[in-house]
């Protein structure tokens, strides 16, 4: 159903413009609110991953094959269309691909299903920039990581930014919050892995030692942009490892942190599982 869109003001359009992040996720409350997808290929990976879309707001007049499997998928739902213009003055800047979908968040499912079965998982500690929580996806999902644990510090994957970062990776991985009042190093445990803490620590080993690889069941926790991980995570864990630097550089921001040990982690067997 295709709308075209002159009048800024018209209060379908408030959830593109009007709305911060947080309000739109608590749209439908107590019920899961909304998130907004951008472009093409992070909207069709959460289509497909089951999310249900609202509408569409798109400057697109010639879809490629990647938008017009969007717009196929979404039959019943409007699609409110404008110039590239008038989009740019409704978010601010100018769209990833021109298009924007609204869509109903789920309820997120608990840390005990989300670690079922998995052997290989990663833990974020208050990881505060969406753009890192998006990069953090994109490894993971590429590098063999089954699932993704997030600290209530973290940012949210499906703010925007982070779900276009991650390349819609955010809709492929499972991943749920922890509650406030976790003690995360000990419910690892409990599930029976071993934990690793990536930290600047006198203590801490090389991410490549072999403890670490033979380790049957692995938890790999990520600290903060500024701030590192808490003492309690770092004294609580099994293992400190850290990524040898040189240069006197003395740490990578963690998004690229993540990438080189998920790497260095999936190497041999996860990577034949």
């Amino acid at each position: 159903m295709q709308i075209y869109v002159t009048d800024l003001s018209i209060p379908e359009l408030s959830i593109y413009h009007s709305l911060s992040e947080n309000r739109l996720r608590r749209y439908f409350e107590p019920e899961p609110g909304i998130f907004i997808c951008e472009s093409s290929k992070v909207i069709r990976r959460a289509l497909d991953a089951g999310y249900e879309p609202l509408s569409i707001l798109t400057s697109i007049t010639d879809p490629d094959e990647e938008a017009e499997y969007v717009f196929s998928r979404c039959p019943d739902i409007p699609v409110y269309t404008a110039e590239e213009n008038i989009l740019k003055d409704i978010t601010g800047f100018s769209l990833t691909e021109g298009i924007l979908c609204a869509m109903r968040r789920r309820a997120l499912p608990n840390v005990g299903e989300i670690l079922s079965g998995k052997r290989y998982v990663a833990v974020l500690e208050d990881v505060e920039n969406p753009t890192n929580v998006g990069a953090i996806f994109r490894s993971a999902a590429a590098l063999g990581v089954e699932a993704v644990i997030l600290t209530h510090g973290c940012a949210d994957p499906l703010y925007r930014r982070a779900a276009r970062v991650s390349m819609g990776t955010v809709f492929q991985i499972p991943w749920t919050f922890m509650g406030k009042d976790y003690d995360t190093a000990q419910i690892l445990k409990d599930g029976g892995y071993t934990t690793v803490a990536m930290a600047l620590s006198p203590e801490a080993v090389s991410v490549n030692d072999p403890k670490i690889k033979a380790a049957d069941k692995l938890a790999v926790i990520l600290g903060n942009e500024c701030y590192g991980l808490k003492e309690d995570t770092i004294s609580g864990s099994d293992i400190v490892a850290m990524i040898p630097m040189k240069h006197g550089v003395d740490s990578l921001n963690v998004a690229a942190a993540s990438a080189v040990v998920f790497w260095e982690l999936s190497v041999g067997k996860r990577s034949e599982d």
